[in-house]
This record gives structure tokens, sequence and C-alpha cells, in this order.
């Protein structure tokens, strides 16, 4: 069980100006974009991206109408989309709706209610499906939340392949500059709508979502304004709160880039406590490689880090499965 340790405040991860590769900005603005990602991948695994161009009358209303429907959906709403194992009924494992402990962290149940949503399989056909292989379960209340998020998604898609570009250059790969693009050209994203009601108090044990690192590329959080919820693991084991910033996403790197850069940037540990009295929102978007992609350490990432393997070649939608199945009891 992770412990709580000492809290520090906010730490002030880098915000970082994405906007020369999502606008086709000039070599020198692009150049120091990317110094300033591979500076917070190396030293901190978190950074705060600006200049994204997705308005915040998008962003507010994403998550206006999350809280409604967490808030305001009846229970037979709910259980209308409630996730279901694979064969039973419409079920695929890891789609829908779960209720307040049904995710599971590091073996302990997380207190937080969540909808999931994967990017599409092409060849689904019908039920019974296999793990991962549905279609997403869509609420119906609120009517417009569909529409609004898969509009969303294709608008966030573009900030994951500018970041990613960002990150190929960054890297100084030469000819395998674009190998993030390429990999992520299909991306299997991932999309979470969670609401986090307060925890008790008196539980200095409890965790809203238990400490983990991110499974794939790059995570894009959108959250509410709510501070000292998200906490984030330093380097030398401290935690500190990740607060929001207005106008920005919270990005991580995940397991597959720190396959990709052996080791070079490394995934970092994160979890959740809220202990406020308001209900929490958020939204995150997983960024993740093409559900085929096969993941390979860098050669100029292993020379770099001592020539030395850390592991051997994995592909995306193995990995992605076998993390599912641990997901819920």
């Amino acid at each position: 069980m992770a412990q709580m340790g000492n809290v520090k405040a906010p730490l002030p991860f880098p915000v970082i100006d994405i906007s020369p590769f999502t606008n086709n900005g000039t070599a020198p603005h692009r150049e120091r974009c990317a110094k300033e990602i591979a500076s917070a991948c190396s030293d901190h695994g978190f950074f705060y991206v600006v200049g994204h161009g997705i308005p915040a009358s998008i962003t507010d209303h994403v998550l206006g109408l999350a809280r409604c429907f967490f808030l305001e959906s009846t229970d037979d709403d709910k259980v209308a989309i409630a996730r279901k194992n694979p064969g039973d009924g419409n079920g695929d494992g890891a789609r829908g709706h779960q209720r307040i402990g049904d995710n599971v962290t590091g073996g302990r149940r997380d207190w937080h209610e969540a909808v999931d949503f994967y990017a599409e399989v092409p060849d689904t056909s019908g039920p019974p499906y296999e793990l991962l292989k549905g279609p997403n379960l869509w609420p119906r209340h609120p009517p417009e939340l569909r529409k609004t998020l898969e509009e969303y998604v294709e608008l966030v898609k573009a900030v994951g392949q500018a970041i990613v570009k960002a990150m190929g250059v960054a890297l100084e790969l030469g000819d395998d500059e674009d190998i993030f693009v390429r990999n992520t050209f299909n991306s299997f994203w991932v999309m979470r709508m969670i609401g986090y009601p307060g925890l008790d108090r008196d539980d200095v044990d409890g965790f809203s979502c238990g400490e983990h690192s991110d499974y794939g590329c790059i995570t894009l959080l959108l959250a509410d304004s709510t501070k000292g919820a998200l906490q984030v693991q330093t380097k030398n084991g401290d935690w500190v709160d990740a607060n929001p910033l207005e106008g920005a996403f919270v990005v991580n790197i995940g397991d597959m880039m720190e396959r990709w850069t052996n080791g070079l940037w490394k995934s970092t540990r994160h979890r959740v406590v809220h202990r406020g009295e308001n209900f929490r929102v958020s939204v995150p978007f997983f960024f993740e490689p093409d559900w085929d992609a096969r993941i390979v350490p860098l050669e100029k990432c292993v020379e770099r880090t001592g020539g030395q393997r850390i592991g051997e070649e994995v592909v995306y939608g193995e990995h992605l499965v076998s993390k599912v199945k641990g997901n819920f009891y």
C-alpha cells in the first residue's frame, strides 16, 4: 500500500506553449518548444500545455456535461451503460460505467465512479464481444454528451499528435523523428469521465485513485478547478500537488514512452486524493499508440542510456489487454 508521506506545496511544472507545433510555427520557435519538452520529460515526466487551440468554451462544456451525467443521471441511466464482462450481453470488459469501487488500482478499490470510452474497433460485428472489442456505451443523459465528446476527441487527438511530433524533435532522432507520429496515426485512444466524491477525512489511507503510472504514450488531463487532489511523485519520493492551471492540459508521459526512450524519459507515478467537500470532475484523454504498434527502444536512446535495453519489443494492443484485465475484480 502506498504511504501518504509529506505532500509539499504545488510543484511548478513547466508550462509549455505547444502552438509552434499546432500552428506550423517557425523553426526557432519549434526548436525552443522541443527543448522545453525534453527538459520537462527528463526532469519531471509532467508538464502543462497551453497554446493547444481548444477554446475554454469547449473544455468547460465537456466538464459541465460530465458533471451533469454523474450528478443528475438516474440509477437506471447508469445501469443501462454499466461495464460488463466479455460475453455478458453487450459487454467487452472495459467500456461503460463503473460504480464507486469498481475500478481497482494496486489491488485496492478506487473511490470514484467513471465512464470509459475507447477508440472504436472497425470490425465490431455484434455480441458476444472479446475484451476491448465492443462498441462504446454512451450515456442517454445529458442528450448532447455523445456529440460533444466525439467532437472533443477529434480536437484533442490533434493536440496529442502535435505533442508527440514535438517529442520526436526533442529527442533529436534524425530519420526517426516522426516515429511517434507514425505509430499514433490510428491511436487506440482512451477517454474517461471521472467523478470524485470527497474521501472521508478520517480515512487517512483512502485513495480516490491509487498510485500508478499510465499505460501508453501521453495523457492529456482536463480537470475542474479543484486543488490538492492530483498528486505526483518526484524523483526523490515526495508527493506534490499538480493543481489545475486555467486553460492548460496537465500532460504526463506513459509506460510506452518510457520504453521507446529506453528509460531516458520515465513515466511518473501519480495518484488522486480528493478530500474536499465538492464533487471533483476530470476527463483524462490517453493518446495511445496504434493497436498494432510495435514498441521497441530507439537505438539513439539506447546509446544515450548506456547501451543496455530496458525491455524487449511489445505490441501495444497486447500490453493494453494485459493491463485492463487487472483493472477490475
